[in-house]
């Protein structure tokens, strides 16, 4: 049986996204690199030109990390009136430690659920109808 014709059971998209793992079969990888993706997977030879997580993993890692990031470094400075040399110390790798890990396996769980929950763009299945005209 052909990887087309075989019958896949479905897997969790959080399981196989966060471990960067193809979302059909769990064995192959969707990452070329840091945040590339791989045009197929290696060992089903499922497509991902489906994939577009576009700026989704950025949104997130700005709204859980980059907060909490940025309220200790004004912590700091407001309690310490810290010069700069220490907030190079702490404040800088505080954010890098929680923004930069976070955005590989959040691209793959978004990747992950897109083939899981059969995402794509909308598409109108016929002419548009119902135009509305203008008052005379």
């Amino acid at each position: 049986m052909s990887a087309e014709t075989k019958t896949w059971p479905p897997l969790s998209p959080f399981q196989t996204g966060i471990r960067g793992r193809c979302p059909r079969c769990g064995e192959g990888h969707i990452f070329d690199g840091f945040l590339a993706l791989r045009p197929g997977c290696e060992a089903c030879g499922l497509d991902y030109g489906f994939a577009d997580p576009a700026d989704g993993p950025a949104f997130f890692v700005i709204c859980f990390a980059c907060v909490p990031s940025v309220v200790l470094a004004l912590w700091i400075e407001a309690r310490f009136e810290a010069p700069f040399w220490v907030h190079l110390l702490t404040s800088l790798p505080f954010m890098l430690l929680t923004c930069i890990p976070p955005l590989r396996p959040l691209k793959g769980w978004l990747v992950a659920s897109q083939f899981f929950f059969k995402a794509g763009e909308s598409r109108l299945k016929g002419p548009v109808t119902g135009q509305i005209s203008s008052p005379s």
